[in-house]
């Protein structure tokens, strides 16, 4: 290829002088690239009838890394120069040392087109983005005279990367991102509840901006403010709970998914460590994490080593067949691997990340699952929460819960919590909707201070005794 398909970027080094001294930096190394990236953002929020942000960025750099064995040296620049280059390769040579070790075989390349590599930051212009999120408010507001806050913000991005191998071969992927989201607060005999809802993906803004779309998310947003107005104190104490599909799939992907991720498991600090091949739920629980599906917010077309991204099976009818790889673990482990080599930005180090996790679903009816809970919690949404990964065990809170006994669904409940652990909850799993679902492209993923998008996804599920911690009365 020529230096001007190359072009990291506009041609700021050369493909000669790159390749160079990438092949300084690995001699005796196991593996390693260097990997660059350019990034431009852009957010509008509109709060209470107002601009309250409307920012744009712009950044680019490289990461160059050099792997020997359990040990990575890694050095980053925002000058993409070889005199900056020349200086990295000092700093990554330190983890190689004399060296010694073969070089891994390099990622094999992929056709496949995950999304489309055009920009969604120039579809369309601001004054129309801006017109947009006015409409969404003054819509909003006049569904229901109880509002007196809403919040209406949109993002898009579009990271281009390109990554050299030191034999000369390099992958590149186009990624673009968008989000809308709509927030709302009412108020009613002095008590003020909220509900938000939004999502995107790797597409362009043209549909997010489509009237049709911004209502929809609009009134949900509405009608979760609105049973959260009617909700009462959440009873506690040990109870079987029913999640709903979709967006409920965070508590896997925190609770379990994480615990199914390489370095945890090569390091042994995972609670699933040890246990490839053996029951780690109940028959019937079938568990991926899937980075080829296209226009997915937790897609990739390759991971951010270069291995094209895979459709990982973690869980197969209860029995732990596999774990999320990055190239390092992966070789330290025997294994291949699986394309869930993620890193933040050009100033981060790889490490095995989840893409698209989710539950297959089952055959059961949601309405019959939730008929057949006799007294417990029926959770839709969910917020924030926390996960000790060495144990897997969880606190997640609720933003939309029922009450249920005898299985009919009752008043809403408010300040629930679920508290557990995820090995525990796999086996207690009772029941698997028909209705799988995956969120609508909300979804982020913090590790070690790096944050990716992800998406997450699961059916109906029931799971028998999970710990309901209650709000105060």
């Amino acid at each position: 290829m020529t230096d001007k398909r190359f072009d990291p970027f506009e041609t700021k080094l050369s493909r000669d002088d790159a390749t160079r001294h990438l092949r300084t930096a690995l001699e005796g190394a196991e593996d390693g690239e260097l990997f660059f990236e350019r990034r431009r953002s852009e957010a509008l929020v509109f709060d209470d009838g107002r601009v309250k942000t409307a920012s744009y960025d712009a950044s680019e750099g490289f990461g160059l890394r050099a792997v020997q064995g359990e040990v990575a040296g890694y050095a980053h620049s925002s000058d993409i120069s070889e005199p900056a280059l020349a200086r990295a390769v000092e700093t990554a040579r330190l983890a190689v040392g004399d060296g010694g070790g073969a070089m891994s075989d390099a990622p094999a390349p992929t056709n496949t087109r995950l999304y489309s590599d055009d920009d969604p930051l120039s579809g369309q212009s601001f004054p129309v983005k801006l017109e947009v999120l006015r409409e969404i408010d003054a819509y909003t507001r006049s569904r229901d005279p109880r509002v007196v806050q809403v919040t209406a913000s949109m993002s898009a991005s579009l990271q281009e990367v390109v990554i050299l191998r030191e034999d000369g071969k390099e992958l590149r992927d186009t990624r673009p991102m968008t989000r809308l989201n709509v927030s709302v607060i009412l108020e009613e005999n002095g008590r003020r509840e909220s509900g938000s809802a939004g999502g995107g993906g790797r597409v362009m803004l043209d549909g997010l901006l489509d009237a049709e779309d911004w209502k929809a998310k609009a009134d949900e947003a509405l009608r979760v403010a609105t049973v959260n107005l009617k909700a009462e104190a959440a009873p506690a104490g040990v109870m079987d709970v029913v999640l709903g599909p979709g967006w409920p799939g965070i508590l896997l992907h925190e609770a379990i998914g994480h615990g199914l991720e390489g370095d945890f498991n090569r390091k042994g600090t995972s609670a699933f460590a040890g246990l490839m091949g053996e029951r780690i739920a109940a028959p019937g629980i079938t568990v991926l994490d899937d980075g080829t599906i296209p226009d997915r917010r937790g897609s990739i077309t390759v991971d951010d080593e270069g291995t094209p991204s895979g459709k990982n099976v973690l869980i197969e009818d209860g029995i732990l067949v596999g774990f999320m790889q990055d190239r390092q673990n992966a070789r330290l482990m025997g294994v291949a691997p699986t394309g869930n080599g993620r890193r933040e930005s050009y100033a981060h180090i790889p490490m095995p990340r989840m893409t698209n996790t989710y539950m297959l679903g089952g055959n059961s009816a949601p309405e019959d699952i939730v008929a057949d809970l006799k007294d417990g919690i029926y959770a839709v949404g969910f917020g924030g929460g926390q996960v000790d990964i060495t144990n897997g065990k969880f606190v997640f809170s609720c933003t939309e819960a029922y009450r249920v006994k005898n299985g009919k669904v009752g008043a809403p409940v408010k300040g629930a919590t679920l508290i557990g652990d995820g090995a525990t909850a796999l086996k207690q799993i009772r029941a698997l909707g028909n209705d799988m679902a995956l969120d609508p492209g909300m979804g982020n993923c913090g590790k070690a201070g790096q944050w990716v998008p992800v998406g997450v996804g699961q059916p109906t599920v029931m799971i028998g005794g999970l710990t309901v911690g209650g709000s105060a009365t």
